[in-house]
């Protein structure tokens, strides 16, 4: 009977349009969740690293070569003014203008730590000590020592061996305590510039998901293309194009910014081992961390690009989750029931 015939017709159109209407709603769903959550993870992961390479460029650096440079400087001004004692040249200048300049580089460079350094309190502390009270207990010894006592060889040499007891006594001294704030930094930069395993675990969950985020935009194209009669979507197509991007080029940026900061590392290690394996050799020394200083900031010089590309992840998050949701929405108004 043809009344029949339709209605059979009919019953099986419906049930077979809400099977593919609730197919591209679940497809829907998945593509959303996993856009948001791998987004927010990866938004977070690709902005921990960069945070990391701005607080080793602005002060974890700095404040490395600042301390190996200041215990150079200080080490260097006592061998200048023992020089000028040995050579007879105190008789005229004093201490002479090598001293003078180191310890003024050395001055400066205790002021410009206190605002890099970054060991907290602590190493706040140890600054005001050497500022306070040593380098002013270290320059009172040095001073008397090569103006006041040039002819007094005993007093000169009682004067000067206070100086380096400041300078150099173990634990108390001014070297010694910019050792332990010298560690402390070390520590600091290690785990500022090296990618933990909560960083890692990050990195994994968003690649993950987006992985997961393509592999639904290929099953809802598919969907589309079988249940639909649509061929291609071009909003799901979209989606599965900025889906492999930001699995490819902010995970691209990161590697490339983790590879400075664990070059960077490296010349800091130098840098600090420099400061100490010296070997009486002062001025070579110096002119190493000099050196090696250059060659870290030039190095550590932020990529405008990377800043970028953070702003186009944000972009690419917002396209993944607006792109599927008109693209699926639209075939869910349209004609999702042609399945039959």
């Amino acid at each position: 009977m043809p009344w029949l015939t339709r209605w059979t017709r009919a019953l099986r159109t419906r049930t077979g349009g809400s099977r593919t209407r609730r197919l591209l709603e679940l497809h829907l769903v998945v593509l959303v969740v996993t856009a948001l959550v791998s987004m927010t993870v990866l938004l977070t992961s690709y902005r921990e690293v960069q945070n990391s390479a701005g607080e080793m460029r602005t002060r974890g650096a700095p404040a490395v070569q600042g301390v190996a440079a200041t215990q150079l400087a200080l080490l260097r001004a006592h061998e200048e003014a023992q020089i000028s004692v040995d050579k007879h040249i105190d008789n005229v200048v004093g201490a002479g203008a090598r001293y003078e300049n180191q310890l003024s580089a050395a001055s400066q460079g205790l002021s410009r730590l206190s605002d890099v350094q970054i060991d907290g309190e602590r190493g706040r502390g140890v600054l005001d000590t050497v500022n306070g009270g040593l380098l002013t207990s270290y320059s009172s010894s040095m001073t008397p020592g090569s103006v006041k006592y040039v002819d007094d060889y005993w007093m000169q040499r009682e004067k000067f061996a206070e100086a380096k007891g400041i300078l150099s006594r173990p634990g108390t001294g001014v070297v010694p305590r910019l050792d332990v704030l010298q560690r402390h930094q070390m520590q600091r930069v290690d785990r500022v510039s090296s990618m933990g395993a909560l960083q890692r675990t990050g990195w994994a969950v968003a690649e993950l998901g987006l992985l997961v985020l393509a592999l639904t935009a290929l099953s809802a194209l598919w969907v589309l293309r079988v249940r639909c009669g649509r061929s291609h979507d071009p909003w799901l197509l979209l989606t599965l194009l900025a889906a492999v991007a930001l699995a490819v080029v902010p995970l691209w940026a990161t590697t490339a910014t983790q590879e400075r900061l664990d070059t960077a590392r490296h010349r800091l290690v130098a840098i600090e081992e420099r400061a100490h394996d010296h070997r009486d050799h002062l001025a070579e020394s110096q002119r190493d961390v000099i050196d090696e200083s250059t060659l870290l900031r030039g190095g550590l010089a932020a990529r405008s690009w990377q800043s970028w590309t953070y702003y186009g992840v944000l972009g690419g998050g917002a396209l993944i989750v607006l792109l599927p949701a008109v693209g699926i929405c639209r075939r869910l108004n349209a004609d999702y029931w042609r399945a039959g």
